[in-house]
């Protein structure tokens, strides 16, 4: 992998006396940058930025000192500013050069060629930016091909599962049955045992009736008598 386009822009010498402050801002920026001070040159960069928000070069000096401090969603903030506000067409081109070198590190290759395809747009002969849009065409094509696997091995995994959840099923099929069939004869065995005790005690309630019954009669006739 080629290495990014983190080259500074740098201001020009004729300045109006309205954009004294933002630039003098970049040149200190710039001052720090050669000096790989980069935490100090982030911080002129961004008094660039406070004076004047629609510097593009300010934006883009600002994403590069970010980047060099590992900061990549920030200074992927800024460059894509830049990219919006910049007219130059070389410059445009570094900014989304620089925007698809952070998507490829990332892994991010579908973003990253279109980023560098915006940068070739602008500068048709950046054979750097022809290089890492190709490398990365392979690499997504790649990456597609591997996903494609893996989804095909977690469908294979998922069926296998169903498949032994299944058999298991039907391998506990008959002993759920026997146990379903004990339930049912306990289940009529305590049935005709409830049966069987409402009937004993509803012979005895009738013996005794009978007893009560004869036993008046009895009393009766002795009465009679």
């Amino acid at each position: 992998m080629r290495i990014a386009i983190i080259i500074i822009m740098l201001v020009a010498s004729m300045v109006d006396v309205s954009a004294q402050s933002d630039r003098r801002s970049i040149r200190s920026g710039n001052r720090q940058y050669r000096q790989q001070n980069f935490v100090k040159a982030e911080a002129e960069y961004r008094k660039a930025v406070s004076a004047n928000s629609s510097n593009s070069q300010a934006l883009y000096n600002l994403g590069c000192a970010l980047m060099m401090q590992n900061k990549d969603s920030l200074a992927t903030v800024q460059f894509e500013k830049a990219g919006r506000l910049e007219k130059d067409p070389k410059r445009k081109a570094m900014v989304y050069h620089n925007i698809g070198f952070i998507c490829q590190n990332h892994r991010l290759y579908s973003e990253a060629i279109e980023a560098y395809k915006e940068s070739l747009r602008n500068n048709p002969s950046d054979n750097e930016t022809r290089y890492n849009l190709e490398l990365c065409k392979r690499l997504n094509k790649s990456n597609k091909q591997k996903q494609k696997q893996q989804n095909k091995q977690n469908k294979q995994n998922n069926d296998k599962k169903k498949d032994n959840k299944k058999k298991q099923e039907e391998k506990n099929k008959p002993q759920q049955q026997k146990s379903e069939e004990q339930k049912q004869k306990m289940s009529k065995d305590n049935a005709e045992q409830l049966l069987n005790a409402a009937m004993q005690n509803e012979q005895a309630t009738r013996r005794k009736v009978k007893e009560a019954q004869r036993a008046g009669k009895s009393k009766r006739l002795e009465k009679n008598w």
